[in-house]
């Protein structure tokens, strides 16, 4: 999920946005790459969601199903399951690539007339971001009533006469919070692109109007920065969270530098 928040920044933020915008490198805009990069933008972003959606699966079953815990909480199907969503993203992000004239990095007139591209258009607002969004809220929903539920139960088994705080109970009170968070942030963050997509399903992804100010463009660019940040935001938060996240963290990081000061001697 990091890893794919960090592409995010590096494709969409810096190859495109930045790019189209502000920097004019002319060599991406008369060449196959103008294409290559929307598509790798939409592959970067479609993985990024879906991993979010991948891990609040896993902190449900993490915390829910002990039977199935042992079963799934495996290297193996973490490796499938991102195999799989990687996959996915790439299968459903590819026809972008024929949405685009090469040679003037601007959207085909088929792409903006036919009805069989405003059909996948849709398809595609109901795969990302509907769904992640119903599956989100669904898991977080399951863990929180299943927390609480654990909770009631555990006061009851406690002496009355104890007042000492249960570090327990503190601890999923916590991990409901993060809940909480995670579905607000990831909802609030792209509610403008869902309700400018609906409305416009056509993307100016390349910024051909970049000088008007209309009320939809705006809109449409409000979307883009907030869908943008939602891509990052998550890994924030698992990282001041959780002390688990953060030691994997340090120890990654402390590789890399190892790593780096053993190549330079």
């Amino acid at each position: 999920m990091a890893a794919a928040d960090i592409l995010v920044v590096l494709v969409a933020i810096i190859l495109q946005q930045i790019n189209f915008i502000y920097l004019f490198a002319y060599f991406l805009f008369k060449s196959p790459l103008c294409a290559v990069i929307l598509v790798l933008q939409l592959v970067t972003t479609q993985c990024s969601v879906w991993f979010t959606v991948a891990f609040t699966f896993d902190r449900y079953i993490a915390i829910c199903c002990e039977k199935l815990r042992k079963q799934y909480c495996t290297e193996r199907t973490a490796t499938v399951v991102t195999a799989a969503a990687t996959a996915g993203s790439v299968v459903l992000s590819v026809p972008f690539y024929f949405a685009v004239d090469p040679q003037r990095c601007v959207p085909t007139v088929e792409y903006m007339t036919s009805p069989a591209w405003a059909t996948f258009e849709l398809f595609m607002i109901i795969i990302n971001p509907l769904s992640p969004i119903c599956l989100i809220v669904l898991f977080n929903a399951l863990t929180i009533r299943y927390i609480t539920a654990a909770n009631r139960v555990r006061r009851k088994l406690r002496c009355s006469g104890q007042k000492q705080k249960d570090s327990e109970v503190e601890k999923r009170r916590k991990s409901m919070i993060l809940l909480f968070a995670l579905s607000a942030n990831f909802i609030l963050l792209w509610m403008p692109h869902v309700v400018h997509s609906i409305k416009w399903q056509k993307q100016n992804n390349f910024y051909t109007d970049r000088h008007l100010s209309t009320p939809i463009y705006i809109l449409q660019q409000f979307g883009f920065m907030l869908r943008m940040l939602s891509t990052c935001t998550n890994t924030c938060i698992y990282v001041l969270t959780q002390r688990s996240f953060r030691e994997q963290l340090k120890s990654g990081l402390k590789y890399l530098f190892t790593l780096t000061g053993q190549l330079y001697k």
